[in-house]
């Protein structure tokens, strides 16, 4: 089982920047697609991004040109560029082993990790 720990979350003001990062354990990480996940407050978990094994990204259309999916398989460890943050943008944010399916599903694993907050000022 893929264990994960979320990092980089804090208080930033709109319009600033944050990089989140998500280490994982084991050795099958770079088999694994991975994806961020984020729960606003009062809000149900949403997925913001995904990438697969091979690189291919899918993202949720409200950061769109906002946010960067990537992976560093050396590093076992996932991350998550994000840009121009809005308000809307505060949530607690997760990262998951995901499977992506076609073109439009990403299927959340059963292993989520403790999350890091990201709160943006207006």
């Amino acid at each position: 089982q893929v264990q994960l720990v979320e990092s980089g979350g804090g208080l930033v003001q709109a319009g600033g920047s944050l990089r989140l990062s998500c280490a994982a354990s084991g050795s099958i990480f770079s088999l694994k697609a991975m994806g961020w996940y984020r729960q606003g407050p009062g809000k149900q978990r949403e997925l913001v991004a995904a990438i697969s094994s091979g690189g291919r990204t899918k993202y949720v259309d409200s950061v769109k040109g906002r946010f960067t999916i990537s992976r560093d398989n050396a590093k076992n460890t996932v991350y998550l560029q994000m840009d121009t943050l809005k308000p809307e943008d505060t949530a607690v944010y997760y990262c998951n082993t995901v499977t992506m399916v076609g073109l439009n599903t990403v299927i959340p694993g059963d292993n989520w990790g403790q999350g890091t907050q990201v709160t943006v000022s207006s």
